[in-house]
Order: structure tokens, then C-alpha cells, then sequence
């Protein structure tokens, strides 16, 4: 099919200045749209979260322990022995000096209780305590970042306090965002352990000292699988990928917003954003749908006309969608537009709801 691709000033000059008040009505499209019940193949950003907070509650339920790492701050406390029981600080070779003891002692890498087991040991060594009961309390620790990036609440950095899995750490960063994409990456350096190999998640290789971990989050959601929810360690960097967004509006759809793309650079088809928004209407103009695209040499909205009928009788091909597209298909009532009308059309897409397809 041969389009015309013209700008957004040159199209409103063709047309009659009454066309554009389905763009206004649309405007208030995002209530009717709330008041829908989705399909099972939709879930808004709510519900995602949801079931990450509750998988990650049952992940945490587990006891466990983490390694001291260099720059973690200790409180080692010998029963009834004071004068031995002290703050030491982990240095950035990972050992610790202690009084009366030779040397220095290697502590990165030993879960407290195991330091526990060595102290005691040492301190019966150096025939400084007969039967010791040493306690080890990590005050601060500064050794377990993870980095949480892209699509997520709360990016930052994340101290691992004790062994921490994937959707923990998802839910401590208030979870999934609407630009969300289809999977999550861990990187992590080769010295620490690989997740084990699953159908579906893949592991590459990008440098010699790294490795890449990408798991759908429909498999992390949804399968029941535990070895898709890894542990994360001090070092990992997690991302969440931002996906596109298609808008679909006009008068003449069915359920008008945004529709999240599964992965970044994924194209959508006009059939398949009209499927997403349950179709369009009895008065649905299908034949004077236009799609509004970013220009990035001119930097204006080009506007792309698109004969919805006439692609669905097979007489012309399917319209490839990128993300950011507006899908506008007007209806066949009224076609009242004030002067910026085109203005409000591109500025309504700021508050639509925004739909989430299944992973």
C-alpha cells in the first residue's frame, strides 16, 4: 500500500475544522476504559506488582544468611569476656584485625555464624578463652550493592542484608512500571555463581569478567518455577527494560489507551492495536484512520492515513505500528475540532490508561 505521510498542520488545512472533536471526547476515554473489565490477556501495572509482592513474600518467609563482605562494619561479641567484645571493620582486602590475636583474619566470603565458629576457634588457638561463645553482628553493610535500573519504581542501589531473590528485590523497588518490557537481565561478574540453565531464560556472555541473565517475567510471574527466581548477589545489576507504547484512540474504539509493546524495538500492526482495544464501534470511521508519528528530522507529528476496511478485506497491506504511534480513528457522528486540535490529540495520550498484554 503507497501512503501519503504529511505533516499534522498540512492535514489539519485538508480537512474541516469539525473533525477533531472526537479527540477532545477521547479525552475522557480513560474513565470509560477503567470502568472495563480487562481481558485475562490484559493486566494493568497494579496487578503485575501485586503478584510480585506476593511471590516475593513467600521467597522471604525462607531463613537464610549473607556473606561479610569488605567494608561491612561487625560487632563481635565474646560471651562474658568484654574486654574482647568490640566494632571491627571489614577492610578492603576482606580481613579484620583483633586484639591479641597474630595476623590478620580473613573474614569476606564467611556468613557470620561461620565467623562465629572461626573466632571461637582462634581464640582457643591463642589460649585466650577456654570455651568461648562468640556472637557476630553485622552493623552496617556496605559490601552488597545492587544495582536496580530502567522500568521499576525505585531505581538505585540496594544493599543485600541477607540472601535476597529476584522478585524481593523487585518488590523492594516498588515493583514494575507501565514501560515495563518483557523480561529481566542480571548481569553479574563470572566469580559469582550462574543461575542454574531453565527453558526459556537464556545466559550470553557480553565480556570475559560478566555475564547476562535474561528471564521473562511471564515465566518469573507465572510458571511456579523456583529456578526462574534467582538469587541476586552484591555486584549483580538488574534491568528492566523499557518496552513502547502504542496509543489507540478516537471515538471509534472500543476500549481507547495505551498498550505496552513486549519488548523494545517490537513492532504491532494496525489490526493487532485495534484487537488490543477490543475493537472498534458500530460508528467507527475505520477508512479515515490516521496514524500520528514522530518526525524526527523535522521534529513535527507526520500523519500517515491508514484504510482500516480495506486491510481487513486483504485490498491493501497491514500498517507496521512503532512505538509512541497514535492510532486515531474518528467516528462517523460528530466532527467538531477547535483550532489545536491536534495539540490536545497528541497531549491526551499523557493520561490514558496504559494496557499490559500478556508476557
Amino acid at each position: 500500500m503507497t501512503s501519503t505521510v504529511r505533516s499534522i498542520s498540512d492535514w489539519l488545512k485538508a480537512k474541516p475544522v469539525f473533525f477533531l472533536v472526537p479527540l477532545l471526547l477521547c479525552s475522557t476515554s480513560p474513565l470509560r476504559g477503567q470502568q472495563q473489565t480487562d481481558t485475562p490477556q490484559q493486566q494493568t501495572q497494579q496487578e503485575t506488582n501485586q503478584k510480585i509482592q506476593q511471590l516475593a513474600a513467600l521467597a522471604s518467609a525462607r531463613p537464610r544468611d549473607v556473606p561479610v563482605g569488605a567494608g561491612d562494619l561487625l560487632h563481635i561479641d565474646v560471651f562474658d569476656v568484654p574486654e574482647l567484645s568490640r566494632d571491627v571493620r571489614v577492610s578492603d582486602l576482606g580481613d579484620i584485625s583483633y586484639p591479641l590475636i597474630p595476623g590478620k583474619i580473613q573474614t569476606a566470603g564467611l556468613t557470620p555464624f561461620q565467623l562465629e565458629e572461626k573466632m571461637e576457634q582462634l581464640l582457643v588457638e591463642n589460649g585466650l578463652v577456654t570455651h568461648p561463645q562468640v556472637s557476630v553482628f553485622v552493623k552496617e553493610q556496605t559490601s552488597q550493592p545492587v544495582s536496580v535500573v530502567g522500568a521499576v519504581a525505585k531505581p538505585g542501589v540496594y544493599q543485600i542484608v541477607r540472601p535476597t531473590t529476584l522478585l524481593e528485590l523487585l518488590a523492594n523497588a516498588g515493583g514494575i512500571t507501565d514501560l515495563a518490557g518483557s523480561a529481566v537481565l542480571v548481569t553479574r561478574g563470572t566469580g559469582l555463581p550462574a543461575a542454574r540453565t531453565v527453558s526459556d531464560s537464556t545466559t550470553e556472555k557480553p565480556a570475559q569478567d560478566s555475564q547476562t541473565i535474561s528471564i521473562r517475567l511471564q515465566d518469573l510471574l507465572e510458571s511456579g518455577d523456583p529456578s526462574f527466581n534467582i538469587q541476586v548477589f552484591g555486584g549483580d545489576m538488574v534491568s528492566v527494560p523499557r518496552a513502547g507504547i502504542v496509543y489507540v484512540m478516537g471515538a471509534g474504539i472500543s476500549q481507547p489507551g495505551g498498550y505496552v509493546l513486549q519488548s523494545h524495538g517490537e513492532q504491532i500492526s494496525v489490526l493487532k492495536a485495534i484487537a488490543l482495544a477490543h475493537g472498534t464501534t458500530g460508528f467507527a470511521k475505520a477508512d479515515d484512520a490516521v496514524i500520528m508519528r514522530n518526525n524526527p528530522l523535522t521534529g513535527q507529528r507526520d500523519v500517515i492515513p491508514v484504510h482500516v476496511k480495506q486491510i481487513e478485506h486483504r485490498k491493501a497491506e497491514d500498517v507496521a505500528m512503532k512505538s509512541n504511534d497514535i492510532l486515531y480513528i474518528p467516528d462517523s457522528v460528530g466532527r467538531k475540532v477547535l483550532a489545536r486540535g491536534a495539540e490536545a490529540a497528541v497531549g491526551i495520550t499523557t493520561s490514558v490508561v496504559v494496557y499490559k498484554s500478556a508476557y
